[in-house]
């Protein structure tokens, strides 16, 4: 693999970046929604045009420095995780700071192919974590030159920290510096405000900790490569309209609950799925506003857990669009303060041992998974350099999975979906997917 990549993508440098000031030194307390979350690292990346002038574009020195200003208001994320005298996860703030490595690409950005999620992006454009001394740095950065001027900044960032949310935060906030501009919102680090109860009261099913008939047995990411496929599928702002309004314009949906059903009842198409078998959505739900009182601006940390809406195939398919929404409101509304704390008490009482086993899982192949980005800031990370103009991730965790986001540049308000799906069924999802927006879903 190594080998591949030194043909295609030089590293040129690498280097540890440490907060530029003295930092508080001590061990942070994770959640249990820290410790619940993904044991890995999420790979994305950023691409940015040329601006014209190769040697005023992207000073490694200006990203270095601003990242050094930038760990000392984010401290934690230039600690170390590590393991307390129980054996629980921690973080420790100990100021070793992120990895920084540039890297020159052989080929254009044009020349370098398709950037939907597969192997040999992840594996070129950012910054490799199969090193054992690399497994407990939280954040990996892999700034990658190409011939045509244009620049790809890739990211490697522990999930046992780090979510979406907060790793945007960070992101932008580090290039607010580099463009001379004060952080936005600083981080909000104490964890403890999503501590368990005493004693843990659990007041819900929560059937995704608690049932293992809703995950499929493990599969190896070799095996997962073979057997998914990825693609990147757009809808125009008319077709998204359709969905959401109807030709007579009677809906008035949100644009991510009406491209989930869509994608939820495709992929049951596509799978040629009995009427009678159960199908599940899995969606992500943000605790932070939800909590009561909310949680503080900024906080950083893991603060999203998963839920999932159920219908028979038949149910979903064949009945109007509306019920598939209606079960997904039911779900996300159902996810309210009480529910948050009876979910982290149960992960308190089974100190997320059966979690721990069931993250390492796909979903079933009569299930989907969405996640949507369509209100996250993906496309703020201005360097001084100007806006990417694409983000995405780097792989897929599982088969049956989505991300929604915001076409990057695209003011006619359209929609892009990054999938991936089993290889033999692809065809097949892609043909239903615009033959139903065609057709009025």
């Amino acid at each position: 693999m190594a080998e591949e990549k030194n043909k295609v993508v030089e590293i040129i440098e690498t280097c540890m970046v440490v907060p530029d000031k003295e930092t508080p030194k001590h061990r942070l307390w994770l959640s249990n929604l820290d410790l619940f979350n993904h044991k890995d690292h999420a790979p994305t990346f950023y691409l940015y045009k040329p601006n014209g002038n190769p040697n005023d574009f992207f000073s490694v020195e200006t990203l270095k420095k601003a990242l050094g200003k930038a760990l000392v208001t984010f401290y934690p994320l230039a600690g170390r995780l590590s393991l307390d005298e129980d054996g629980r996860l921690e973080v420790d703030c100990n100021a070793e700071g992120a990895l920084f490595s540039v890297a020159s690409a052989h080929c254009t950005v044009e020349g370098f192919g398709d950037f939907r999620p597969s192997p040999a992006v992840r594996q070129l454009l950012v910054p490799s974590v199969t090193e054992a001394e690399r497994s407990s740095i939280l954040m990996l950065f892999q700034l990658t030159f190409f011939q045509c001027g244009g620049v790809s900044l890739g990211c490697a960032l522990h999930h046992s920290l780090i979510d979406g949310l907060t790793a945007l935060h960070f992101i932008n906030a580090w290039s607010d510096i580099a463009r001379g501009a004060d952080i936005k919102v600083s981080p909000f680090i104490d964890h403890t405000v999503l501590r368990a109860r005493s004693p843990p009261t659990v007041r819900f099913n929560h059937m995704e900790l608690t049932c293992d008939e809703l995950y499929s047995n493990g599969i190896s990411h070799e095996d997962l490569d073979q057997a998914c496929q990825t693609t990147i599928i757009t809808i125009s702002k008319d077709q998204l309209n359709t969905l959401k309004h109807g030709f007579n314009g009677e809906r008035d949906l949100s644009t991510f609950k009406a491209v989930a059903v869509h994608l939820w009842r495709t992929a049951c198409k596509a799978r040629g799925l009995a009427d009678e078998q159960d199908t599940r959505l899995f969606v992500i739900a943000d605790a932070r506003a939800r909590l009561q009182p909310p949680l503080p601006a900024g906080y950083l940390g893991n603060a999203v857990v998963r839920v999932s809406a159920n219908l028979q195939v038949g149910e979903l398919v064949s009945k109007p669009f509306e019920l598939g929404v209606a079960k997904i409101e039911e779900t996300t509304n159902m996810v309210d303060d009480e529910y948050l704390r009876s979910f982290v008490d149960l992960l308190e009482k089974v100190k997320c041992d059966k979690k721990l086993l069931m993250d390492s899982r796909g979903i079933k192949r009569t299930d989907f998974y969405v996640v949507s980005w369509l209100t996250l800031p993906i496309y703020e990370a201005d360097f001084g350099w100007g806006k990417p103009w694409f983000m995405g991730r780097a792989s897929m965790r599982c088969i049956g999975h989505a991300y929604l986001k915001r076409t990057s540049g695209d003011s006619s308000g359209g929609v892009t979906v990054t999938l991936a799906f089993e290889t033999g069924n692809m065809p097949r999802f892609k043909e239903i997917f615009y033959s139903d927006l065609d057709s009025h879903v």
